[in-house]
């Protein structure tokens, strides 16, 4: 592949960002004509397509490994610019794309993003997904970092571990005196009503059949927010696996108990970044691991 172009590598990015080629020249300020013959001499150069042309427009396999680069490189100009205090060619921010767990959010994540903020220009662009999932926008190149369960480097990334996320198995005294009182507990559990985050949260599954190697059968919920899940368990829909930190507060009010406090369930964080010198991404990563340090378990 020839020589590749930062106009170039910054039109397969917005295409790709935005779904179109339409919603991408308006964003760069060009003819759509001229973004698609950015992207056309970007594919002949590479003897390959590196956009399907549906909607919304998305990468290729081959355009991933592409856009991975192109994303390195506008990254590091941006980077070089702010450093060298070029008023031409610097932004007034760098942005920092990330993969966070929504109860890493919830807990702990955003000191750190606080933290980076508050001694620079870095803005961020969070794209919330379940840390057994988010390796994989990095392996397509739609993020820089992630947190993730994966421990295993994606290709082009250092992985480094951040420590223990503890989640607890609570339910309302309300719920427990309906669903937990007859026979036995550990088989109660698995016929009541459970509260996942989503479709993709495994955390019930997990932890019940590490307790019985068992599927649970009990009828589910649905709620995607790290703090409507919580109360969803307060007020009694079902049981679920709360973060510790999340979890404490209501446990000490006596809002929700502990139903198995000798069976914890602990989840190894790791945070995967690309092995970029980027002093932007470095502090990110020097402030996820003393927040780590601090609030998660070892």
């Amino acid at each position: 592949m020839s020589t590749l172009q930062l106009d170039q590598l910054r039109t397969l990015t917005a295409v790709v960002d935005l779904g179109s080629f339409e919603a991408a020249a308006a964003h760069l300020h060009i003819t759509q004509s001229a973004v698609s013959q950015r992207i056309r001499a970007m594919e002949e150069s590479a003897g390959r397509i590196l956009v399907r042309r549906e909607r919304p427009i998305t990468a290729t396999e081959s355009g991933e490994v592409v856009l991975r680069t192109a994303r390195q490189m506008l990254h590091l100009e941006e980077s070089l610019a702010g450093e060298l205090g070029d008023s031409v060619t610097s932004q007034e921010h760098v942005a920092l794309a990330v993969a966070c767990n929504s109860d890493s959010l919830a807990t702990w994540f955003l000191d750190a993003m606080t933290e980076v903020h508050s001694a620079g220009r870095v803005v961020f662009d969070i794209r919330r997904e379940d840390e057994s999932l988010s390796s994989e926008l990095l392996r397509r190149g739609e993020v820089m970092a992630a947190v993730t369960s994966e421990s295993r480097p994606v290709q082009g990334c250092r992985s480094l571990p951040l420590g223990s996320m503890r989640y607890l198995a609570c339910a309302s005294p309300g719920f427990v005196a309906r669903h937990l009182r007859d026979g036995s507990p550990t088989a109660a559990l698995g016929r009541a009503p459970i509260v996942d985050f989503d479709r993709s949260d495994a955390h019930q599954n997990h932890y019940y059949r590490r307790l019985t190697r068992r599927q649970p059968t009990g009828p589910r919920h649905y709620i995607p927010s790290s703090h409507d899940h919580v109360r969803a368990i307060v007020a009694g829909l079902g049981w679920g696996l709360i973060p510790e930190q999340l979890a404490t507060p209501w446990l000490v009010s006596g809002e929700i108990e502990n139903v198995s406090p000798d069976r914890p369930l602990d989840v190894p964080l790791f945070w995967q970044h690309w092995k970029l010198q980027s002093p932007d991404l470095d502090a990110l990563t020097d402030a996820v691991l003393d927040i780590a340090r601090a609030e998660l378990r070892t």
